[in-house]
C-alpha cells in the first residue's frame, strides 16, 4: 500500500466525502433516478456522429459539470461526483492522495471534457472533479471539445446556437442566458461588438465583476430563483454599469440587489396583457378580500392633486407623436378638473436628459410618470428602481419589467378597416403603405391592412415602403409604380401641415384627397389608466404579480383607437367600415381569423384557432399580398436604429414561435 500512502487525515477526508456520496446515492435510488453521474453517450442518441469542435484549454464552472462522456468507472461516484467505494479500496487511497496534493497546491493538471448544450461531461479527470467538489472549488481548468447539436426550432437549441456565436467574441463559460437576444443585449450594455473578439481586459473585468455579483446574489438566495445567474446578471447590468460591481461598496450593492429582486423574478416572456379596461375591474373584484373592501384609495383633491409628469423624446412642434401625447395630456387634465395636475418635459432624447427630467419631476412631487417613447425605457427602468414609490409607465410593447408598466394601442384594428377602404376605391389593385419603424406591432398593422384590402379585392397588392430608410424616397417610388392610393403617416407634424397623412389619394397633379385616418385617442388612454389610481384598482390583486410585467394593450373597444372617415366618402363605403368596426369592437371579427398566408407560404390553416395576442404582438412575417420586406438596422437612419435597438424585430417567426428583440 506504500504506493498509495496517505495520512489518516486524508483518509478521514475521504470518509467524509464518501458519507455525502452514499447519502446522495441512496436518495437517488429512493427517487427512482440513476444513482451515478449521467453518461452523455447514453443520454443522446447518435452523439458520436455529431460535429465536434475543439475549444481548447479554458476555465469552466464546476457546477456545470453534469456527468461523464462514457460509462467507464462511473459507478465509483454518486450523481455529483462524491466517492462511494470503500475506504480500503485502491481508489480510496488514490483519491485521498490527490486530495492531500490539491489541498496543499491546488489541482495542477487539467481535465478533459466534452461540452454539449452548455453542460460538461468528463472523459479524463473524474477524481479531479470529485476532489474539487469536496474542496468547494468554483471552477477547474479543462480541455474542452464542443459537440454541436443538430439545428432545430426548439427554443433551447436556438438559444444555444446564439451562445456559440457569442463565444467567438466572448470566450467565457461563466454564465449562460435563457432567452434569445440576451447575448446581443449583453454586448450592447458593455459597448462591445458581436463581430470582433473582446479584449483580455474586458474579459477579465467581466470575470471579476461576475464573481462579486454571484457571491452577493447567492448570499441573498438567488440560486433558488427560477432563472439563470446569467439572466440575473444581465438584469443588473440593465440598471447599473459593470464597473459598479468593482467600485461600489458591498452595502450599496446589496441594497441594489434588494431593489432589483422583483426584476429578477420577471422573465422576458412573462408579460400580462390587459386587453380591455374591463379586465382591471374583473381582476379587482376577483382579487378583493373583506379587508380590501374596508380600505380606500387616497382621496385626491384640488388642494392635494395627483401630480403626473409626461416626458417626451422630442417636442410637439417637430414631432407628430409628441403632439398627439400632448393633446392627450391636456385632455387628461381637463377631464379631472383640478384633482389631477400634469406637467411636461420635452426633448428628453438622451438617457442623461431623461434622467434629469425624471429627477426634476420627482423633486416636484409627481407620483406618476409617463415616458412616451421606447428609447426612454432603459432610463425609466433605472429610475423606477431608484424611486420605488413613484408609478412609472412607458409607451411601448414587449418590454418586460415589473417596475415599469407599458401601454400601447392595437393600431392593427384601425389599419384593417383602412385596408378594406383602400381596396374599395382602388382601380388598379395597387396600394402604397408607408411604415416608420420595424418594431413590435408594426408588422401586425401592415398585415391587417393587407388582409383588409384583400378581403375587398383579392387582387389587391400592398407596396410597403419605410419612411426612415436611408436615402429612401417613398413618394417617388410610389409614383414610379403608378400608385395613387396611399396609407401614409398616421399623424400630422404641427409645423409641417400637410394633407398627406392617413389614407389618401394623390392625382397626377399632386393634389391630395384624404379618405380616412387612424386615431390615437391618448386623452382617453390616459384617463382610463389614471382612473385606476384614483379608484384604487392600480394594485388589483387579481391583476398584479411579482413575476410579471404588465402591459395595457387596448384598442377600439376601449375607445383609445379609432378611424376618422372623410365626409366625401360614399354612403356604402362608410356603411362597410362601420359594419367591420362593430365586429371588431364586439370581438366577433379579427383580421387574423381563418387562413393566413405569408410571403413564404401557409401560416395558419382555415380551421385553426385565432392567433393569440402574443402571436400578433410578436408577428414578424409579411402577408402574401405585400411587396416589400422588413429592413435591417443598417438600412435605417440613426433615430430608427435607436428605436429598434430597444423594441425592434430581428427575426421572422410564425404564430406560436418566439421572436427576438
Amino acid at each position: 500500500m506504500a504506493l498509495f500512502s496517505s495520512s489518516a487525515a486524508d483518509i478521514a477526508s475521504y470518509q467524509e466525502a464518501r458519507k455525502k456520496g452514499l447519502r446522495e446515492y441512496r436518495h437517488s435510488i429512493s427517487a427512482g433516478r440513476y444513482p451515478y453521474p449521467p453518461v452523455l453517450d447514453e443520454m443522446v442518441e447518435g452523439i458520436n456522429s455529431l460535429p465536434q469542435i475543439p475549444v481548447g484549454l479554458v476555465e469552466i464552472p464546476l457546477e456545470d459539470i453534469a456527468g461523464t462522456k462514457t460509462s467507464g468507472r462511473t459507478n465509483v461516484f454518486s450523481e455529483s461526483f462524491y466517492p462511494i467505494l470503500k475506504e480500503s479500496s485502491e481508489f480510496a487511497y488514490k483519491w485521498a492522495a490527490l486530495y492531500a496534493s490539491a489541498a496543499e497546491e491546488g489541482i495542477k493538471e487539467s481535465i478533459k471534457v466534452y461540452e454539449f448544450m452548455n453542460r460538461f461531461y468528463v472523459e479524463e479527470g473524474n477524481k479531479r472533479v470529485s476532489v474539487s467538489r469536496v474542496l468547494d472549488y468554483s471552477s477547474i481548468w479543462a480541455n474542452v471539445t464542443r459537440i454541436m447539436p443538430k439545428r432545430s426550432d426548439e427554443k433551447a437549441n436556438r438559444v444555444y446556437y446564439e451562445f456559440c456565436d457569442f463565444y467567438k467574441v466572448c470566450p467565457l463559460y461563466l454564465f449562460h442566458f435563457s432567452e434569445e437576444g440576451c447575448c446581443q443585449k449583453f454586448a450592447e450594455l458593455l459597448g462591445q461588438s458581436m463581430e470582433k473578439p473582446w479584449s483580455k481586459d474586458t474579459l477579465n473585468t467581466i470575470k471579476a465583476s461576475f464573481a462579486i455579483f454571484q457571491t452577493l446574489y447567492r448570499a441573498k438566495g438567488g440560486d433558488a430563483l427560477p432563472i439563470t445567474e446569467g439572466d440575473a446578471f444581465l438584469t443588473y447590468l440593465t440598471f447599473y454599469s459593470l464597473d459598479s460591481l468593482l467600485n461600489e461598496s458591498r452595502t450599496l450593492l446589496n441594497s441594489r440587489l434588494d431593489k432589483l429582486w422583483n426584476e429578477f423574478l420577471t422573465k422576458d416572456d412573462s408579460i400580462r396583457l390587459v386587453i380591455t379596461p374591463e379586465d382591471i375591474r374583473r381582476a379587482n373584484t376577483i382579487g378583493s378580500s373583506l379587508m380590501d373592501l374596508w380600505s380606500h384609495p387616497r382621496n385626491y383633491t384640488e388642494s392635494s392633486p395627483l401630480k403626473i409628469a409626461f416626458l417626451y423624446a422630442r417636442n410637439q412642434e417637430n414631432s407628430s407623436w409628441t403632439y398627439g401625447h400632448e393633446l392627450g395630456r391636456n385632455d387628461l387634465q381637463n377631464k379631472f378638473e383640478g384633482i389631477v395636475q400634469t406637467s411636461k418635459y420635452p426633448d428628453c432624447r438622451t438617457e442623461d436628459e431623461t434622467r434629469s427630467a425624471i429627477d426634476a419631476a420627482v423633486a416636484d412631487g409627481n407620483e406618476m410618470i409617463f415616458t412616451t417613447a421606447p428609447t426612454q425605457m432603459r432610463e425609466t427602468l433605472r429610475s423606477a428602481i431608484h424611486y420605488p414609490d413613484v408609478k412609472f409607465l412607458n409607451c411601448s410593447i414587449n418590454l418586460s419589467s415589473q417596475a415599469v408598466r407599458t401601454y400601447y394601442g392595437r393600431m392593427h384594428e384601425a389599419k384593417f378597416l383602412m385596408g378594406a377602404l383602400a381596396a374599395s376605391v382602388s382601380s388598379n389593385h395597387r396600394i402604397g403603405y408607408v411604415a416608420d419603424y420595424p418594431i413590435f406591432g408594426t408588422p401586425a398593422s401592415v398585415n391587417a391592412f393587407a388582409i383588409g384590402a384583400a378581403m375587398l379585392d383579392p387582387k389587391a397588392q400592398i407596396y410597403l415602403a419605410w419612411s426612415t430608410k436611408k436615402g429612401g424616397d417613398w413618394q417617388q417610388e410610389f409614383r414610379d409604380r403608378g400608385i395613387y392610393i396611399i396609407s401614409g403617416p398616421d399623424l400630422i407634424k404641427p409645423q409641417e401641415a400637410s394633407r398627406a397623412y392617413g389614407l389618401y389619394t394623390v392625382d397626377t397633379d399632386g393634389i391630395v384627397t384624404n379618405l380616412a385616418a387612424p386615431v390615437w385617442n391618448w386623452g382617453r388612454y390616459y384617463e382610463l389608466i389614471v382612473r385606476t389610481v384614483l379608484d384604487g384598482s392600480w394594485d388589483a390583486k387579481g391583476l398584479v404579480r411579482r413575476d410579471q410585467a404588465l402591459n395595457y394593450w387596448w384598442g377600439m373597444e376601449a375607445g383609445v383607437i379609432d378611424v376618422i372617415l372623410s365626409e366625401k366618402l360614399p354612403y356604402y363605403s362608410r356603411k362597410m367600415i362601420q359594419t367591420l368596426r362593430n365586429g371588431i369592437v364586439r370581438g366577433d371579427l379579427s383580421p387574423f381569423d381563418g387562413e393566413l398566408h405569408s410571403q413564404e407560404g401557409l401560416i395558419k390553416p382555415s380551421d385553426s384557432e385565432r392567433l393569440t395576442n402574443e402571436d400578433i404582438i410578436h408577428m414578424s412575417w409579411l402577408n402574401d399580398n405585400v411587396t416589400g420586406s422588413l429592413p435591417k438596422a443598417e438600412e435605417l437612419n440613426e433615430e430608427a436604429q435607436a428605436t429598434i435597438s430597444v423594441s425592434g424585430i430581428t427575426e421572422s417567426a410564425a404564430p406560436g414561435k418566439d421572436t427576438v428583440s
